[in-house]
């Protein structure tokens, strides 16, 4: 075959289940031997794929595999959870939100993503998750607590329709507030795109990609089509609400997703633990961005 026809890729090692191969042809499919190295494809080979592809078409699955698209969503770094009036490290895990700014502004300034997303937690006053809102809607009467009972972190269902469970928090994150706003610490990134999420105050939004009875979608699921994203990168907090709730959605949307363990802090260690089970068992990957192939 001439020499042309042949692109030489390196491809990380977890996508699409292929493992690490080595070349590619315009033809058909020559999967070489296995690298042992390989985090990151080099500029120059980008570039000779791409030439093998029409630009402006939609990936295709083998051009999804050679080339893949990046996303780093960065998931509610915001005031209320750091230091406000929900900080996770009064949580019974009691770790400091504070600590994944460095790590990942660390990331910001070292890896090239094709795409960077910032989300925020985003609630009218009367949001349907905020325990001193408890006695304006009614209570189902299968809620193991009530309004007069029900504290902080307790889980209620209200009556809907359709009856819906729901944990209490306290009040965080209102809409244009100082605890809305994204830790001033944290790098802002000149192209970075800002996801809002829980504003329907009739019901909560743990994950980037939806509402939590899946009613309706972000901005974000038409952002990442646009950009024709194939791998997305999570991190932030609350490791085991909106950060889990985000990353398995990304898994369930048919994304390669990358959990970035040390970019994290979470509410509940065991909670933590099967976040991590779950994001495992159904395919993603769990990394530590100071792995020396991470970048």
């Amino acid at each position: 075959m001439p020499e042309d026809q042949r692109v030489e890729v390196t491809v990380p090692p977890f996508l699409g289940g292929l493992g690490v191969r080595k070349s590619w042809q315009k033809s058909g499919v020559n999967l070489g031997e296995i690298l042992p190295d390989g985090w990151r494809k080099p500029p120059d080979e980008r570039q000779n794929c791409a030439r093998h592809f029409r630009p402006g078409s939609p990936p295709s699955g083998l051009e999804r595999i050679v080339r893949p698209i990046s996303a780093f969503l960065i998931v509610d770094v915001q005031n209320d959870f750091i230091s406000g009036s929900l900080n996770i490290s009064n949580c019974s895990a009691q770790q400091n939100g504070l600590e994944v700014i460095d790590p990942i502004n660390k990331l910001l300034d070292t890896v090239e993503f094709d795409s960077v997303f910032y989300s925020l937690d985003w609630h009218p006053s009367d949001h349907v998750s905020f325990i001193d809102n408890i006695k304006q809607r009614p209570i189902h009467p299968t809620s193991p607590l009530n309004s007069d009972n029900a504290q902080v972190y307790d889980t209620v269902i209200f009556a809907g329709p359709p009856p819906m469970k729901q944990r209490l928090w306290p009040r965080h994150c209102v809409q244009d507030s100082w605890g809305s706003e994204l830790h001033k610490d944290l790098k802002i990134v000149d192209q970075g795109i800002k996801v809002y999420k829980g504003t329907n105050p009739e019901v909560d939004s743990y994950s980037v990609f939806w509402d939590n009875k899946k009613l309706s979608d972000t901005t974000l699921c038409g952002q990442l089509r646009m950009k024709g994203s194939s791998d997305i990168y999570v991190c932030g907090l609350a490791y085991d609400v909106c950060v889990g709730a985000t990353a398995i959605d990304a898994l369930s949307a048919g994304y390669r997703t990358v959990l970035i363990d040390d970019c994290c802090r979470g509410v509940d260690v065991n909670d933590i633990e099967s976040t991590k089970q779950t994001v495992i068992s159904n395919n993603g990957v769990i990394v530590n961005s100071r792995e020396p192939n991470f970048a």
